[in-house]
């Protein structure tokens, strides 16, 4: 079976500078994978998207979708459809004829092309809206139209660049929760921009951690958070990041909610060290505690994050003894932050 979308040795340069915007990047897609593609701004993610869309021509390499090589192709003949952050609604036009828009092109009749918006705008759960323009649409009812708007085609390929970044905190994780449900019903491969690590999290069967136009680690939400491949994919997932310790030529590296007092870790295989409490925050149930820790290599400022089943009394100003197994210790070389073989620590 042939993949969904497939980009060969893809780069991607801009006259104006040195710095590829897309750098090398190998990614296939299986048919019907959601994939995220996460990472800060201007690491390229965008960039990549629009160029599986034909919106961007690459520099070098190969843009493959349904097996078949689409350099050069635009993008109406891609079997794509693209929903951006900003929605692109046309103000004067009712929902239904932003839907039905895409359709004009094509030689579909009328009454077919006004069947199918319904089809897509019952589908989105907007079928009442029809009759209004995008100006009496909420934030989350004009994202539901633009993604009516792209279901209409059928594509085989949905692309989406942070289509919940203009939605508030709570819209976004309803609107996410919607995402994933109807990507499940519908099945269609999906390519998702964000830079929001709890909507890659949250969305992807597979995240594609990008930084300065290259893909660090390309793996399940599970994989990326418990074994990045660098620092950098340590340090930009998890929230609060992966504490980093020097020791020597390595990092030793541990979650904040890995480090715990001593008495609330079960097992022998773990790694003591001093901490040196200097702030507490509540958040959410749980304590985060700033501070200083001691004895497992250099001294260092990290994070630990309690979950309200641990409630050890803990006062800033004053020092614990904290342990971390070591199976939740990971290495990095200090160098190249890349990830290194396991070491010793002591206890």
């Amino acid at each position: 079976m042939p993949l969904a979308v497939e980009l060969r040795g893809l780069k991607k340069h801009y006259h104006h500078g040195d710095v590829p915007a897309v750098d090398g990047v190998d990614i296939a897609t299986e048919e019907g994978e959601y994939l995220v593609l996460l990472g800060p701004s201007g690491c390229g993610k965008t960039t990549l998207l629009r160029t599986v869309a034909g919106l961007e021509e690459p520099t070098e390499g190969e843009v493959l979708i349904g097996g078949n090589v689409v350099n050069g192709l635009p993008p109406r003949a891609r079997q794509v459809a693209m929903v951006f952050q900003s929605y692109a609604l046309y103000p004067h036009k009712s929902v239904l004829d932003n839907i039905v828009f895409p359709l004009k092109a094509t030689k579909m009749p009328k009454q077919e092309r006004r069947q199918r918006a319904r089809w897509a705008a019952d589908l989105l759960g907007i079928g009442q809206l029809l009759a209004r323009k995008p100006r009496q649409l909420s934030g989350g009812e004009r994202q539901r139209v633009a993604l009516a708007r792209a279901l209409v085609r059928e594509p085989s390929v949905f692309l989406l660049d942070e289509p919940l970044s203009n939605l508030d905190a709570k819209l976004r994780a309803i609107a996410r929760d919607e995402l994933k449900q109807f990507q499940s019903r519908l099945g269609t491969t999906t390519i998702y921009v964000t830079h929001d690590q709890a909507e890659a999290m949250g969305l992807g069967d597979r995240i594609a951690v990008m930084y300065a136009g290259k893909v660090r680690q390309l793996g399940a939400p599970r994989e990326v958070y418990d074994d990045p491949a660098d620092t950098f994919v340590a340090t930009f997932l998890g929230s609060p990041p992966m504490n980093l310790v020097r020791r020597g030529d390595r990092l030793v590296g541990f979650r904040p909610e890995s480090f715990l007092p001593a008495d609330a870790v079960d097992g022998d295989n773990a790694l003591s060290a001093q901490f040196d409490v200097a702030r507490i925050e509540y958040l959410s149930g749980d304590r985060h505690i700033y501070g200083t820790v001691r004895g497992i290599g250099e001294e260092t400022r990290v994070i630990a994050r309690l979950p309200a089943t641990v409630s050890a009394p803990i006062d800033a100003g004053e020092a614990q003894e904290f342990r971390v197994l070591e199976r939740d210790l990971r290495f990095f070389d200090a160098e190249t932050g890349k990830r290194a073989a396991a070491q010793p620590v002591g206890t």
